[in-house]
């Protein structure tokens, strides 16, 4: 779940960063800034946060759709970013979102836990 947080973030901020949302110059420096509280809603995602999501996932029976509105209700607790929430997920499948962040969890638990428990053989 926690990856998936992250691939929407990172989505969302390319969609500014390469002008592929062609909002003002100061929009995409709105967001440019926030990348800090971005990073912030990723690195701090805590139990109590995906108990949110699943709250959500109940209503919306739809596990990618609650990280969406998830972010949303984040955003919405930020001034720069609310009045853009709804280019999260923008142009995205589940599927864009998820074998992204299949392979991010794979590469993690590679290198975070199969790695240094087969050096420590």
């Amino acid at each position: 779940m926690r990856f998936r947080v992250y691939v929407e973030l990172s989505w969302f901020q390319t969609l500014f960063s390469q002008k592929i949302v062609t909002e003002n110059t100061t929009t995409i420096s709105k967001v440019a800034a926030q990348k800090v509280f971005m990073d912030k809603v990723f690195s701090d995602f805590s139990i109590a946060d995906a108990e949110r999501v699943k709250e959500i996932e109940r209503t919306t029976n739809h596990d990618v759709k609650a990280i969406e509105y998830f972010l949303k209700e984040r955003f919405d607790g930020n001034a720069d970013l609310a009045e853009l929430k709804e280019y999260l997920h923008f142009s995205c499948t589940s599927e864009d979102i998820n074998n992204l962040a299949y392979a991010l969890m794979l590469h993690h638990s590679f290198k975070d836990v199969m790695l240094p428990a087969l050096k420590d053989l």
